[in-house]
């Protein structure tokens, strides 16, 4: 059995992936790169091929009619034949020296006494045009050096949030939890760190700069106009994370430090939703904005009204054509200091 599996989702991908699969590549024996080409129309399908009679025994190719991004990871989950996995975007690579640490790491978890489900690691915003490179780590909230479980976790400070970047879980778990991403539907990575969640006991953070995350295509689907564009997209995704925390709340509660980062990332959520509908200035995604917040009460009362009045969720709501610009200022604001979109 291969350590670790990473799927690398690819639709039109051939101007770039190359870099991505040969920082992959420097992994070796130890992994299985599985190139999932999404029914592309360019030369994608034949430049997985081409890796794959290069690097026969590390890399396949799965070759699939476009579902979207969920459904690619979904593919890689199914062929997935390693001990742990990880979703590498074809525009993003990794960093070798982090890499083979990341490696060792699960190498050394992988024969201990208590089962790993979760490695968290740091991650790099490659911004195009940005010299001062944003890392997303996790020091002073997460312990280091060891396994640890939820009980153990600080608090997680607004935009420190555990993203698809950061981590790598069991591939069993994945399939326990029953995982099925949505097809042709964007913004599905933040359903897919949210939902196996419940089913994480043991984790471990290696604070390396492991993951560099680009941002800089005009046709990425983080680019605000994009996700304006798309925004029944999110607003599915918000749904179903509502529905998936309120479902399981009585359990989750048993657990209140894992309830309350899954309820504070839920609540991010939702407030980019909202943000996303304020910006598009129509009457008709002002309406959406309201519904989903009435979506929200209807399906959870008490979590409506500690979202809806807390600081993220007030602003959210401020009345007026000035109140909407208040609440746009503040997300610039948010902007600038997390860089993102």
């Amino acid at each position: 059995m291969k350590l670790l599996s990473i799927a690398i989702p690819c639709y039109n991908s051939e101007a770039y992936m190359g870099k991505c699969v040969d920082s992959l590549l420097e992994g070796g024996d130890d992994v299985e790169i599985i190139i999932v080409n999404d029914g592309s129309a360019d030369r994608t399908g034949e430049i997985a091929e081409d890796y794959v009679r290069r690097y026969p025994g590390i890399v396949k190719a799965v070759h699939q009619e476009n579902g979207g991004h969920g459904a690619a990871v979904n593919a890689g989950i199914e062929n997935a034949g390693g001990l742990f996995f990880k979703v590498v975007d074809s525009d993003d690579w990794v960093k070798k020296e982090a890499y083979l640490q990341v490696l060792s790491t699960l190498r050394e978890l992988a024969g201990g006494a208590h089962t790993l489900d979760m490695l968290v690691c740091n991650f790099v915003y490659e911004k195009e045009g940005e010299k001062r490179k944003k890392v997303m780590h996790y020091r002073h909230i997460l312990p280091e050096g060891r396994l640890f479980t939820w009980k153990e976790c600080h608090h997680f400070t607004k935009g420190h949030y555990i993203l698809m970047h950061s981590v790598i879980f069991r591939t069993k778990l994945l399939r326990e939890c029953g995982l099925k991403l949505p097809e042709h539907t964007f913004y599905v990575d933040n359903i897919y760190v949210f939902e196996p969640l419940p089913y994480v006991k043991n984790m471990y953070y290696l604070d390396v700069n492991f993951y560099r995350y680009y941002i800089g295509r005009g046709d990425q689907s983080v680019n605000e106009e994009i996700m304006i564009s798309r925004i029944d997209q999110q607003i599915r995704v918000n749904q179903i994370m509502i529905d998936y925390l309120v479902d399981r709340k009585q359990e989750l509660l048993k657990n209140k430090r894992l309830y309350q980062y899954m309820r504070n990332y839920l609540e991010i959520i939702t407030t980019v939703s909202s943000v996303l509908m304020i910006r598009s200035g129509t009457e008709e995604n002002l309406t959406r904005k309201k519904e989903l917040w009435r979506y929200l009460k209807a399906k959870d009362r008490k979590l409506f009204v500690w979202m809806r009045h807390g600081i993220m969720g007030s602003a959210m709501n401020l009345p007026g054509r000035g109140g909407r610009k208040i609440s746009v200022g503040g997300y610039k604001i948010c902007k600038r200091i997390f860089q993102f979109n």
